[in-house]
């Protein structure tokens, strides 16, 4: 540094650094409901803040109005080269139009009135000609008329206003009345007789002879009406051929006209907008002012110690939100009832708490239990499935084994038979039966027996008195279920099960990886569906649901099994029933 200046080496990259500074630092924000803005800049000293805000206005000030003038200028000189050369355009256009114009004989006359078009000169000797053929074809017509009855030449229109003509009829009348006297009373060979027939012939021979004469002058005047017309017509069709010549010559024509025009309208425009800014150039008017300059800040702007706890505070709160709402949206599976509707659209039959200090036999042998509560609730809204109430044959199935399907067949069942229907259980898992481990039996014969031609239903029924009931087990567990399931046999053994019981009640086998479920529930009436209490992905269900709905299967609705309403999102607390006067903790609050 010398002089107090620094040295020229690195400048550049100083003011490039220095303009790096107050583009961070400085901060233009406009007022709401007015044309001000704010200029801030921010910097440890306020007084430097201050100066660098009120020097940022006034330059702005100056640049604009410097900014003016030269746009005004360099608007004009530009406007000035684009005159030249849409000038040259035009005047291009224009010679190529007379050019052409010249060469193919283009006459056309000026517009009659304002707005109308130029008009060739063809298409008015056109339509001239064309009115002068059609007068001339209709006194063809007229005189071909009178020559078609010229053909009876004492009966034509000339012939009877023929003066002459009928001057020597009246006359060959009188003779003829004369004559006819006197051949009363004389021969025909009377002297003045033969008189009068001679003149009688005399006057024949004029008559013909007058109208020969009349009739020629119609058949001329027919020849040169012809002629006439022939000769329109001829010329007529001339200027038709050149007419239509002319408008494939005027194509390239109107293509010159239509430049010619452009040009002329782009030449004007920019004329004009040359004379405005010749007008305006002369008035350096600044549209920009300083309302209110800066003052020194008494008090800094930052860090502002409050505010920054509250954002802080408020930032805290809202991430926690989102963390929770996020972690809830990762849970693919289905936490309470509500879900069942939200995520897979299907109608809610109930839910089944979750059983821990008995099994669900001994649960379903204490009436007053829980799970006999929440499947009284379930029979209740599956009677609302039908028209006619609960449906006769329906399959409880679930997505995977382990959802409580068998426990809610088994539950179901025993509530329909308690309420004095006639019911049967019948274990459709071919694969993994249970059936019969609840009722303590073999599954040496069973539903696979019927399947495979056995008729005797009645020895594949078996009794379970505890519950009220009738059974059938799924059978010896077959090679392959799937091949038994697709005939007509199953359908069969419903329809006379039907004609004995009020419901036939079928554990079905899960639905993912099987062919099973989808085939038993497309037999029967329709399916119920059990889902596991934050148990299973709702991904999977969806993808079940969409298999049983590709068979064409009815699925009445859905239950959510061993729920625990502990865990569920309800700020109070839930259960099932009134606990029936039982005492303990065991008893429903």
């Amino acid at each position: 540094m010398s002089n107090g200046r620094y040295p020229a080496q690195g400048r550049a990259e100083r003011q490039r650094i220095a303009g790096e500074v107050l583009l961070k630092n400085v901060s233009i924000e406009p007022t709401r409901l007015s044309r001000l803005v704010d200029i801030r800049f921010t910097s440890p000293d306020p007084a430097f803040s201050t100066r660098v805000a009120n020097a940022w206005a006034e330059n702005f000030i100056e640049t604009n109005l410097e900014r003016k003038v030269q746009s005004t200028s360099y608007g004009r000189d530009a406007l000035q080269r684009q005159l030249t050369d849409y000038k040259q355009r035009l005047d291009e256009s224009q010679r190529q139009l007379v050019t052409y114009a010249s060469n193919q004989e283009i006459i056309n006359l000026p517009a009659t009135s304002e707005g109308a078009e130029e008009r060739p000169i063809v298409a008015d000797n056109l339509a001239t000609l064309n009115s002068a053929l059609s007068e001339a074809i209709a006194d063809r017509i007229a005189a071909e008329a009178r020559f078609r009855q010229a053909g009876n030449a004492g009966s034509t229109a000339a012939a009877l206003g023929n003066t002459a003509i009928n001057n020597l009829r009246e006359r060959r009348a009188e003779l003829a009345a004369e004559y006819q006297e006197l051949m009363v009373r004389f021969e025909p060979g009377y002297p003045e007789a033969e008189a009068l027939q001679q003149q009688i012939s005399a006057l024949d021979s004029a008559i013909t002879r007058e109208e020969s004469r009349v009739s020629g002058s119609v058949q001329a005047e027919y020849r040169q009406a012809v002629q006439r017309e022939s000769a329109l017509q001829s010329r007529v069709n001339a200027l038709k051929e050149e007419y239509l010549d002319l408008r494939r010559r005027s194509i390239q024509y109107n293509i010159f006209e239509q430049e010619v025009d452009t040009n002329q309208a782009l030449y004007d425009g920019l004329l004009q907008r040359f004379e405005e800014i010749g007008v305006a150039g002369g008035v350096g008017v600044n549209n920009v002012a300083i309302v209110d300059l800066a003052d020194i800040p008494q008090f800094p702007s930052s860090p502002r110690l409050i505010l920054n706890m509250l954002v802080a505070l408020l930032g805290g709160l809202l991430l926690g939100v989102a963390i929770a709402l996020g972690l809830e949206q990762l849970d693919e599976s289905i936490g309470d009832p509500t879900e069942l509707q939200r995520r897979l659209g299907l109608p809610l039959l109930g839910s089944v708490p979750k059983v821990e200090d008995e099994t669900p036999m001994e649960s379903l042998l204490d009436r007053k239990s829980e799970l006999v509560d929440a499947y009284l609730a379930i029979q209740t809204n599956l009677g609302f499935t039908t028209q006619h109430g609960i449906p006769r044959a329906f399959s409880v199935t679930s997505t995977r084994p382990g959802e409580g399907k068998s426990t809610t067949a088994l539950s179901l069942a025993t509530l329909l038979a308690r309420s004095g229907r006639r019911v049967i259980l019948i274990d459709g898992d071919m694969r993994s039966p249970s059936v019969h481990q609840l009722a303590g039996v073999d599954h040496d014969r069973g539903l696979s027996n019927f399947l495979t031609g056995d008729e005797a239903i009645e020895s594949l029924v078996f009794r379970m008195e505890d519950l009220g009931l009738d059974a059938m087990t799924a059978g010896p567990i077959p090679p392959n279920a799937a091949e038994l399931l697709t005939g007509a046999r199953l359908s069969l053994l419903v329809e006379r099960l039907l004609k004995t019981y009020d419901h036939v009640v079928v554990d079905s086998p899960p639905v993912l990886g099987l062919a099973d479920a989808p085939l038993i529930g497309s037999q029967l009436d329709g399916v119920i569906y059990a889902v596991e209490s934050h148990g299973i992905r709702s991904t999977q269900v969806k993808t079940a649901l969409g298999r049983l709905a590709s068979a064409r299967v009815k699925v009445f609705g859905g239950i959510v099994t061993k729920f625990d309403a502990r865990k569920a999102h309800f700020g109070y607390d839930y259960d099932y029933g009134y606990g029936y006067g039982r005492d303990g903790k065991n008893a429903a609050a």
